[in-house]
Parts: structure tokens; sequence; C-alpha cells
């Protein structure tokens, strides 16, 4: 478990709160607790990565609810949904608002750790795919003008041919652009090359 990561759990029910913090701590995972969504909202601006595990049905904003508020602060935490049996429904519906997981009351431990942990690496992979991102934009950004342009028209489907009449430079240069590129990009195939930049846009 990342020394930074933490879960954030909001439920009413004070009981479910306590145990499953205490759950969690016991094995090694940071905790905060939160008697409300809207309590849990207050605490944004000082809010530490990690993961959300809130209750459906809750008196102030009920789970549901603080998905949407939490989407349109386009915050990206990775978001449990705890329920009891008669709400599957709006479980079902919290999973449609971007919750990865509903887990029903009561539950096992082993069925909470191992969603966190299912949580924590999915923050890790944003972290590694946000730092991905940044090389492959360095690497966009030390492209001249025309490899630029070479890159447009090979991710717009278009031929050598095309691309050459289009820049008014010779086929056989096109190929020099391409080769170029590659390089550049660390690209192994074409299609790699396309998926890179289509991952990051290539700046204007």
């Amino acid at each position: 478990m990342q020394d930074s990561f933490v879960v954030h759990i909001v439920d009413d029910d004070e009981a479910v709160r306590q145990s499953l913090a205490f759950l969690l701590s016991t094995a090694g995972i940071a905790v905060r607790v939160y008697d409300s969504a809207t309590s849990f909202l207050h605490a944004l601006p000082s809010l530490q990565a990690g993961c959300l595990i809130t209750d459906v049905r809750m008196p102030d904003l009920t789970g549901i609810e603080l998905l949407h508020r939490l989407k349109a602060k386009s915050i990206t935490l990775p978001v449990i949904v705890i329920t009891g049996h008669g709400d599957i429904p709006l479980a079902v519906e919290a999973m449609k608002s971007g919750a990865i997981d509903f887990i029903e009351k009561p539950f096992a431990d082993e069925v909470i750790l191992r969603a966190v942990r299912s949580a924590e690496e999915r923050v890790d992979r944003q972290g590694h795919r946000s730092e991905d991102e940044t090389a492959l934009a360095a690497r966009l950004a030390s492209l001249s003008e025309r490899e630029r342009q070479v890159l447009d028209g090979l991710v717009a489907g278009n031929a050598n041919k095309t691309i050459a009449y289009d820049l008014g430079i010779s086929p056989r240069t096109v190929e020099v652009y391409r080769a170029n590129l590659m390089t550049k990009m660390q690209a192994k195939s074409l299609s790699e090359l396309i998926r890179m930049a289509l991952t990051v846009r290539p700046p204007d």
C-alpha cells in the first residue's frame, strides 16, 4: 500500500464508519472518516490521494449525488459504494455514474480489502499514465514543424504520396521525415506512432 494512499469513508452510520476504519487501519491502510457527504465535500481542499468508500443512502446527499458532485469538480477519485440489499438498483446507477465497485452489506473483511487494493492499483496506473503522457508530450514538442505536418498527415490516414503532394515535397522526403518521427517518438511501428499522437495531441 502506498504511503500517500488514503481511504476516505463516508457513512452516516457511526458503527459502520468505525468498523471499516478499524479493519483498514489494522491492514496498514491510512483512513479518514466523514459522517456525511457534505462534510467530505467540505474537506476537498485538503483531500489526500486515495479512494472513497461511500454508503448509497444518506440523509443529506446520497452516494450517487456525491458522485455527481465529484464529477462536476473533475475529481477522479475511485469510488466504492456500499449498499443494503434493497439498494442494488441504486448501486447499479452509482456504477453508471462512475463508481468502480459496489459491495452489499453485510460484507466480509476480505471483500472490502480486495476492493481497496484494486482501487489503489487503479490510482497507481493513472499515475503512470500521467507520467507516460508527459513523456509523450515532451517528445511531440521536440518535433520540427515539418515533422509535425507529416505526423498530422499520417494520423489522418494519408499515404506518403498524398502527404508529399499536400506539403509540396517528394515522397522520398516524406519517408525520411517518417523515419525521424519513429526515432524521436521512440515508436516501433506506424500504428504505435499514431496511437502516441492520438494519446497526446501535438501542440498547434
